[in-house]
């Protein structure tokens, strides 16, 4: 009996005192803070590095997603603002004029001035102070940001802990230029609180450091290295280090939500027949409506024809006349093309599959139309196509055309997509020789594949 109770006090020690050494994973850290309230967007505060000439036409980029009065931040400009910039737009985050460091940039010899201006930033939104203020958002003026996904992932971190977080390159080289460790910067990285604190009292110090280095980003990367602090990558964030084309790559999304697009200005209008601002904001229209499902890839099938249709929610619908695997179609098609040409292979941090004129492989491509609320309380939204295909119909799966088929609609749920471990499952409703077909979302069936 005596050895039976202490075997249990024993026990009931090793529960609550876990040796020292045990990893805390960081929903078990979340638990510890019960009595905060969950993070919202007035807990993050956002500074926009951009340049008086560029804002003149990129404002346009950060206004299709910044909610004034909402949204905290600001936008940091080289000089004051002029000509049609004043009287400053409401629309816009209210902005700030850099700090003057070319006394410390002549002492330093520091061989990137416009670099360390950028780095410099960091120190200069902390210093804004603002109460409540748990994660810090750094970015270009020409990025669009999906703050709703944004306060979802941090909600899912401590932020009193030491976080650098953001996206990677898509582009190899990029990388192995610079390193496979680091943010790209222009599409967006958070710092918790306390790092941002820890980085802003280094500042002046760090830049000293690394006067000799010549990108923001490394810098960045280096100066929060020394803080004993590590690189924590987000699938969501993308830095868009590709030209072209970017249709492929938005249609095919890793199971992530959506946190931000960088580089708009270098690639085609993600949509056709509009410019690239009236793109952004058809984008940001669509995700008004469900952030958590945004380009998020949904595949099904349709089986009298032997159609293979994925949906990228608020974006774009493929159909293929052939039943493909859901891994086949998860690769993208690269319509795009690498940042810099005559680079060795491989091109990008990911798989993709080549453009195919095979009419088995060429999917018909349907852009995003209009999104309204159905009836049935859900989103209903609708894509038409974007041009012929010009191909003649797949024979090896049974000559069924998709060629007649010129409009589809997409019906998902108004509920917030919580769980990303894996694709919602839908249903595809047609008729042989109808216009139209339509898509319906539903919870999967167990252990779902293609049969």
């Amino acid at each position: 009996m005596v050895l039976y109770l202490a075997s249990i006090f024993l026990f009931k020690n090793l529960i609550c005192c876990p040796p020292e050494g045990i990893l805390i994973l960081p929903e078990a850290a979340n638990s510890s803070r019960n009595n905060e309230s969950p993070t919202n967007i007035s807990h993050l505060l956002f500074g926009l590095i951009g340049s008086e000439k560029a804002w003149h036409h990129r404002k346009a980029y950060t206004e299709s997603w910044w909610r004034p009065g909402v949204t905290r931040g600001f936008i940091y400009l080289d000089v004051a603002p002029t000509g049609d910039l004043l009287p400053w737009s409401p629309s816009s985050p209210p902005y700030r004029v850099s700090d003057d460091i070319n006394q410390m940039v002549q002492e330093t010899k520091h061989v990137a001035p416009i670099s360390a201006r950028i780095v410099h930033g960091i120190k200069e939104v902390f210093r804004e102070r603002h109460e409540g203020v748990r994660w810090v958002v750094m970015g270009d003026e020409d990025s669009v940001f999906f703050v709703e996904n944004m306060v979802d992932v941090l909600a899912q971190y401590d932020h009193t802990k030491y976080y650098y977080l953001g996206g990677q390159s898509e582009f190899v080289m990029s990388h192995y230029w610079f390193s496979f460790n680091q943010a790209f910067g222009g599409a967006g990285f958070i710092l918790s609180y306390p790092l941002a604190e820890a980085l802003s009292n280094d500042m002046d110090s760090c830049l000293r450091r690394y006067a000799h280095i010549k990108f923001s980003d490394h810098i960045t990367m280096l100066c929060i290295a020394d803080l004993g602090v590590n690189f924590s990558p987000l699938k969501g964030i993308h830095q868009i280090d590709l030209h072209g084309d970017l249709s492929g790559f938005l249609s095919s999304h890793p199971k992530f939500p959506l946190l931000s697009l960088h580089h708009l200005d270098t690639v085609e209008p993600i949509f056709p027949a509009m410019d690239r601002f009236q793109s952004a904001k058809h984008l940001v229209r669509s995700a008004g409506h469900d952030q958590s499902r945004m380009l998020q890839q949904t595949i099904c099938y349709h089986r009298q024809s032997n159609w293979s249709v994925s949906v990228s929610w608020g974006y774009s619908v493929h159909i293929y006349e052939k039943i493909h695997p859901r891994s086949y179609l998860q690769m993208p098609i690269e319509t795009f093309q690498p940042w810099a040409g005559g680079q060795p292979l491989p091109h990008y941090m990911f798989n993709t599959r080549p453009p195919s004129k095979d009419p088995c492989e060429a999917p018909h491509v349907f852009f995003l139309k209009t999104v309204n609320r159905s009836a049935e309380d859900g989103v209903v939204m609708t894509y038409l196509r974007s041009s012929e295909r010009g191909l003649l119909a797949c024979l090896s799966s049974g000559n069924h055309s998709a060629a007649y088929v010129s409009k589809i609609e997409v019906y998902s749920p108004l509920t917030k997509r919580l769980e990303m471990d894996k694709c919602e499952c839908c249903d595809v409703i047609h008729s042989d020789g109808e216009e139209g077909l339509k898509v319906k979302y539903r919870k999967c069936l167990l252990s779902e594949v293609i049969a």
